[in-house]
C-alpha cells in the first residue's frame, strides 16, 4: 500500500481545503511531519484512516470530524489517492453533517457519502481516467478491506504505529499484552474452540448426569413395580463418582426382580381359575332360586287381583247404565252449544253498545268546541243517523289537517327566528372581539420591534466581544506561559551556572595536565630510549644522561581522559545554555504577546468579558423568538381582519332573513287562528274531532253488531227444540239433565273396558300349571343364595386383581428391563465421549495437570505470535541499541495463580542477564517499543496475507533519545527506506529537522490550520 495524495476540506482543524502530495513528500523515503502542539499533525493520520475505513483511530474517535473554523456551506470531505494491490484507487468520503438549506432558512442533515474510483486506461470514452467502482459504504469498505487485508484496529497499530500503545505493551503485564494481540491477530476462532470444547463438556456431562438420573429413576420404578417384598435397589445403583460402568449391577438386579414377578404371576393364575369355577356354580343356584320365587310371586298377585275385580262388579253395572243414557243425549249437545254461544254473543254486543253510547253521551265536555257539540244528541240516534254524522265529521277533519300544517310551519318559523337571532348576536360579539384585538395591535407590534432592535444590538455586541475574548484568551495563555517560563528560567539559571563552572574547572584541569605533561615530556621520551637505537629527537645512538621520571608524571591516557571529561562538561554546559537561551527567547515572545498585565488581571478581565458575552448572547438569542412573534402577530392581524369582515357579512345576512320570516309568520298566524277556533291549537281541535269521529263510528258499529247477534240467537233456540225431539226427549231440559261431558263419557268407557280386560287376564294367569305347581312348593330363601353368590364374586375379584397386578408387575419390569438395556447401550458411547471431551476441554482451558504451563489455547496461539514479534523486533533492537539488547518471549508463569504465556523479557548482552522490560530507561524504552511496533507490523502484514505496506507513520517519542541512540534509530529507519518504503515521522525534536530534508509543516492560526511542504531552510 502506497499513499499518493490526500485532500481534506473542513476536516478537524483544517477550515479550508488542504492537500498533501505524498509522492513528492516521500520521494526520499523519509519525511517529517511537524508543527506546533494542537496544530493538527494527528489529524492528517486521522484523515488517512477515515478515508480508508470511514472512522478515525480508537483513541480519537470521540473528536468531531467537522472543523469548527469552516464556513457553514463548505462540506467536510476527505479524498485519498493510493495504490492497493497494484490498483490505483481514489476514495472520497463525506461524514454525516449539517449544512444550510439550499432554499429557505435553517439547516438540514447531509447524509454520509462514499465514492470509490479506480484509474483505468479506458474510463468509458476511450481515454484514461477515473472509473467509478462503487457508491455504497458497505461495498467500498469490503473492497478496501479485501485489498489491505487488515481491519481498522490492525491498520492503526501497523501503519500509524502509536508509540504510547507500544510503550504500555512493552512494560505491561500479560493481560494488557493479550488485549492488543487479540485486536491485531484473529484469535477469536481459538476462543470459539475453547468455548465449544467447554460447551461440549457441559453437554456431555449433562448427558451423563441425565443418564445417571434416568438410571436412578428406572431403578426406583423397578423397585416400586416389584412390590414391598422385593430386594431393594440400594447397593446396586453406582455412586456419583463412579462413571466407569453405571448399569452392570442394575441389569442383574432387574433380572432377579423379573424372575420373582413371573413366579407370582403363575400362582395368581391358578388361584383365578378356582375362583371362576366357584363363582359360576353360585350364579346357577342364585338364578334357579330367583326363577321359583318369581313364579310364586305371580301366583299371589293374581289371587289378589281377582278379589279386587270381584268387589268392583256392582259399580261397573251402574257406570254402564249412566254411559248408555249419556250416549242417547249426545245429539242435543251440539245444538245446545250453538244456543249458548249465540246467547253469549248477543249479551256482549248489547253491553258494548251501551258502553259506547255512554262514552258518546259524555263527549260534550271534551273541550273540542263546536266540533263536539253534537255528541250527547247522537248518543240516542239510530244507525242511519250515526252513519250520516260520521261522514260530516270526517269532512271537517280533512279541513283541519291543512290548518295543522300551517300551524306547524308557524312553529318552525319561530324556531328559525330564534336561531337566526342567536347567530346574529354571536356574529356581533365576534366582530366586537376582533375590533378590540385590532385596537391593541399597534401597541403590541411597537413593543416587539423595540425588543427586536435590542436583540440585534446585542448580536452586534456579541461579535465584538468574540474578537476581544479571543485576543484576551491568547494574551492570558501567553501570560501563563510567560510565568511558567520564568519559573523554569529561575530553576535553569543555577544549573547552567554550575555546569559553566564545572566546564571551566574541567578546562583548567585539562590545561594543567597538558602543562605537566609537556614538562615531563623529556622523561617520557627517555623511557623510550634503547641502547644502540637512535634518539627520536637528536638521532644519536648514545644516551649519556637521559632525563629521569619525576613523581606524579602525566601520561597521554591521563590527558585523553581529561580531554573527554572536558568535552562532556562543555557539551553539558552548551546544552544547558542553549536550553536556557531557548527558554529566554520563548519568555520574551510570551511577554510580548501577553503585554504588561499579569495573568490574574487578565483572567479577571476575561471572566468579566465572558459575563458580558453571556449576557449579550442571551439577549441576542431572543432575536429569533421576537421575529417569530412579529411574524405571528402580523399573521394574526390578517386573520382578525378577515374574521371581522366575515362576522359583519354574517350579521347582515341574518338580519335580512329575520325580516322575511317575520312577514311570513304574520300571514300564517291569521289563518291558523281562524281554523283553531276556541281550541288551544289546531292540533288540539283536530284531536278532539278525531276522538268524536271514532266514538260515533264505534256506536254505529256496536248497534249493527247487536242486531246481528239477536237474529242468530233466535235461530239457535229453534234448532235446540228440534234436536231434543229427535233424540226422544220431551224437552231440551230433560236431555240436558242426563247429558255428560265428553271427557266424562270417555273416562267411563275406558274404566269399563279396563275392568273387562283385567278380569280376563287374571283368569288366564290362575289357569297356568307352572304357577300352580310353584305355589304348592315352600317359599324360596333368596338372601342365602345372594350371600353365597356375593362371597364367590368377591373371591373372583380378588383373584382377578391379584393376577392383573402380577401381569402388570411382569409387564412393568419387562419394560423397565428393556429401558435399562437401552440406557446401558446409550450410556456406553456417551461415557467414552465425556472422557475424551473433558480431557480436551481441561487441556484447552489450561486447568489440566497435563498442561504444564497452565496456558489456555488462545494464549498459546498469542504466545506463538508474540514469539514471532519478539524475534522480528530483536533484529532492529540489536541495531538500535548497538548490539546490547534483544527481546525474548517467556513462558514463565506469573505470580500467584496467574497463568503463563505472554511474558516479555529483555536480554542485556553487556551483563549477560535477562531482566524485565520495565527496567529500561526512557530512551531505551522508546527504541524498544519502536522495534516492537516495526516487528509487529511485519508479523501482522504476513498474517494479513503479505500485502506490502509502502507507507508507515511513527508518532513521537524521539525526544527521549541521546545523539548516539538517535543515530542508531535513524539507521534502522534508513533500512526501512531502503526497502522502497516511505516512513513518516511525527515529532517536535529539533535535530530531526536538520536530519530529514522532506518535511510537512502544519501551521495553526485563529482561522484554522494549513499544510505546506517545507525543507531544512524552513526549520
Amino acid at each position: 500500500m502506497r499513499l499518493h495524495r490526500l485532500t481534506v476540506s473542513a476536516f478537524g482543524p483544517f477550515a479550508g481545503s488542504e492537500s498533501v502530495d505524498f509522492d513528492a513528500l516521500a520521494a526520499g523515503g523519509l519525511f517529517l511531519l511537524r508543527g506546533a502542539t494542537g496544530a493538527g499533525k494527528s489529524s492528517v493520520l486521522d484523515a488517512v484512516c477515515f478515508a480508508l475505513y470511514g472512522d478515525v483511530p480508537g483513541t480519537r474517535r470521540a473528536n468531531r470530524l467537522r472543523s469548527d473554523h469552516a464556513e457553514a456551506r463548505r462540506l467536510t470531505e476527505v479524498r485519498l489517492e493510493l495504490t492497493l494491490g497494484g490498483r490505483r484507487l481514489q476514495i472520497t468520503r463525506l461524514p454525516e453533517q449539517r449544512r444550510p438549506k439550499k432554499v429557505g432558512t435553517g439547516t438540514t442533515v447531509e447524509r454520509p457519502q462514499t465514492l470509490l474510483r479506480e484509474w483505468a486506461a479506458d474510463a468509458g470514452d476511450g481515454t484514461p481516467g477515473w472509473r467509478a467502482v462503487s457508491k455504497s459504504h458497505q461495498e467500498a469498505g469490503e473492497e478496501i478491506h479485501r485489498l489491505i487485508g487488515m481491519n481498522r484496529e490492525q491498520f492503526c497499530q501497523v501503519v500509524l504505529l502509536p508509540q504510547g500503545d507500544f510503550a504500555r505493551f512493552l512494560k505491561g503485564d500479560s493481560e494488557e499484552r493479550g488485549k492488543l494481540l487479540r485486536r491485531l491477530f484473529d484469535t477469536e476462532r481459538f476462543q470459539h474452540v475453547e468455548g465449544w470444547l467447554a460447551e461440549q463438556r457441559r453437554v456431555q456431562e449433562a448427558a451423563v448426569q441425565a443418564g445417571r438420573r434416568r438410571l436412578r429413576d428406572l431403578a426406583s420404578k423397578a423397585e416400586q413395580a416389584a412390590g414391598p417384598g422385593a430386594e431393594p435397589a440400594e447397593g446396586w445403583v453406582p455412586a456419583e463418582e463412579d462413571a466407569a460402568d453405571l448399569t452392570a449391577g442394575v441389569l442383574g438386579w432387574a433380572a432377579i426382580l423379573r424372575s420373582g414377578a413371573a413366579e407370582q404371576f403363575t400362582v395368581a393364575g391358578e388361584a383365578l381359575a378356582g375362583a371362576e369355577e366357584a363363582q359360576r356354580a353360585a350364579q346357577g343356584e342364585r338364578a334357579a332360586a330367583e326363577e321359583l320365587a318369581g313364579r310364586q310371586h305371580r301366583h299371589r298377585q293374581a289371587l289378589l287381583q281377582a278379589d279386587r275385580l270381584a268387589a268392583f262388579e256392582p259399580e261397573a253395572a251402574r257406570d254402564g247404565r249412566r254411559l248408555a243414557a249419556a250416549q242417547a243425549a249426545v245429539g242435543v249437545e251440539s245444538a245446545l252449544r250453538l244456543h249458548e254461544g249465540a246467547a253469549e254473543a248477543h249479551r256482549r254486543a248489547r253491553e258494548a253498545e251501551r258502553r259506547h253510547r255512554k262514552v258518546l253521551a259524555g263527549d260534550g265536555d271534551g273541550g273540542a268546541g263546536s266540533a263536539a257539540a253534537g255528541g250527547p244528541a247522537l248518543a240516542e240516534a239510530g244507525a242511519a243517523e250515526l252513519a250520516e254524522a260520521e261522514r260530516g265529521l270526517r269532512a271537517g277533519l280533512v279541513r283541519l289537517e291543512a290548518a295543522g300544517a300551517e300551524e306547524r310551519r308557524c312553529a318552525e318559523l319561530a324556531r328559525e327566528q330564534r336561531s337566526l337571532d342567536e347567530e346574529r348576536r354571536r356574529a356581533d360579539e365576534f366582530a366586537e372581539e376582533a375590533e378590540d384585538w385590532l385596537a391593541e395591535y399597534d401597541e403590541r407590534l411597537g413593543g416587539l420591534q423595540e425588543e427586536q432592535n435590542r436583540a440585534r444590538s446585542a448580536g452586534a455586541l456579541v461579535e465584538q466581544l468574540d474578537g476581544r475574548r479571543v485576543e484576551l484568551s491568547t494574551r492570558l495563555d501567553a501570560a501563563r506561559e510567560r510565568d511558567g517560563l520564568r519559573a523554569e528560567i529561575a530553576a535553569a539559571e543555577p544549573r547552567a551556572a554550575a555546569l559553566r563552572t564545572a566546564a571551566l574547572d574541567a578546562r583548567e584541569y585539562g590545561l594543567g595536565l597538558r602543562e605537566r605533561r609537556l614538562a615531563g615530556m623529556a622523561a617520557e621520551l627517555a623511557e623510550q630510549l634503547r641502547a644502540g637505537e637512535a634518539c627520536r629527537v637528536c638521532g644519536s645512538p648514545e644516551h649519556p644522561a637521559p632525563a629521569e621520571t619525576a613523581d606524579g608524571r602525566v601520561g597521554a591516557d591521563d590527558e585523553e581522559r581529561a580531554r573527554r571529561a572536558q568535552a562532556v562538561a562543555e557539551q553539558a554546559w552548551t546544552a544547558a545554555d542553549q536550553a536556557l537561551t531557548a527558554l529566554r527567547v520563548r519568555e520574551a515572545t510570551a511577554t510580548g504577546a501577553a503585554g504588561p498585565e499579569g495573568a490574574d488581571a487578565l483572567a479577571q478581565a476575561l471572566a468579566e468579558l465572558d459575563r458580558e458575552h453571556r449576557e449579550a448572547l442571551h439577549s441576542a438569542e431572543a432575536l429569533g423568538r421576537v421575529e417569530q412573534e412579529i411574524a405571528r402577530l402580523s399573521a394574526d392581524q390578517d386573520r382578525r381582519l378577515a374574521e371581522l369582515r366575515e362576522a359583519r357579512e354574517r350579521a347582515a345576512v341574518r338580519t335580512d332573513r329575520l325580516q322575511a320570516l317575520q312577514h311570513e309568520q304574520h300571514e300564517l298566524a291569521a289563518r291558523v287562528a281562524a281554523a283553531r277556533g276556541e281550541a288551544a291549537s289546531v292540533a288540539a281541535r283536530a284531536a278532539a274531532l278525531e276522538r268524536l269521529v271514532e266514538r260515533v263510528a264505534a256506536v254505529a258499529e256496536a248497534s249493527r253488531a247487536c242486531a246481528q247477534t239477536l237474529a242468530r240467537l233466535r235461530d239457535a233456540e229453534g234448532e235446540l227444540a228440534e234436536a231434543a225431539a229427535a233424540a226422544g226427549f220431551p224437552s231440551p231440559e230433560e236431555a240436558l239433565a242426563v247429558l255428560l261431558p265428553r271427557a266424562e263419557r270417555e273416562r267411563l268407557a275406558a274404566r269399563l273396558e279396563r275392568h273387562r280386560t283385567e278380569s280376563a287376564a287374571v283368569r288366564h294367569e290362575l289357569a297356568l300349571p307352572d304357577l300352580a305347581e310353584a305355589a304348592a312348593r315352600p317359599p324360596v330363601d333368596l338372601s342365602a343364595a345372594a350371600a353365597a353368590l356375593s362371597a364367590a364374586t368377591d373371591r373372583l375379584g380378588r383373584a382377578h386383581a391379584a393376577r392383573s397386578a402380577a401381569a402388570e408387575r411382569c409387564a412393568a419390569l419387562a419394560s423397565i428391563g428393556r429401558q435399562l438395556a437401552d440406557l446401558a447401550a446409550e450410556l456406553a458411547p456417551a461415557l467414552a465421549r465425556y472422557g475424551r471431551i473433558n480431557r480436551l476441554a481441561a487441556l484447552a482451558a489450561g486447568t489440566s495437570t497435563e498442561n504444564r504451563l497452565r496456558m489456555r489455547l488462545e494464549s498459546y496461539v498469542l504466545a506463538a505470535r508474540l514469539e514471532q514479534v519478539a524475534a522480528a523486533a530483536s533484529d532492529r533492537l540489536v541495531r538500535m541499541s548497538g548490539g546490547r539488547y534483544t527481546l525474548v518471549h517467556s513462558d514463565d508463569r506469573g505470580t500467584g495463580n496467574k497463568r503463563s504465556g505472554l511474558a516479555l523479557r529483555v536480554v542485556d548482552a553487556w551483563t549477560g542477564t535477562e531482566r524485565d522490560t520495565a527496567t529500561l530507561s526512557g530512551g531505551e524504552s522508546f527504541f524498544a517499543s519502536l522495534a516492537l511496533a516495526l516487528g509487529l507490523a511485519d508479523v501482522v502484514t504476513d498474517e494479513a496475507g503479505g500485502m506490502p505496506l509502502d507507507t508507515l507513520f511513527i508518532d513521537e517519542g524521539f525526544g527521549t533519545l541521546d545523539e548516539q541512540s538517535l543515530e542508531e534509530v535513524m539507521d534502522v529507519l534508513d533500512g526501512l527506506r531502503e526497502r522502497d518504503r516511505a516512513v513518516g515521522i511525527v515529532s517536535h525534536v529539533a535535530d530531526l529537522r536538520t536530519r530529514i530534508p522532506a518535511q510537512l509543516l502544519v501551521r495553526k492560526g485563529r482561522r484554522g490550520s494549513t499544510l505546506a511542504l517545507a525543507g531544512r531552510e524552513d526549520a
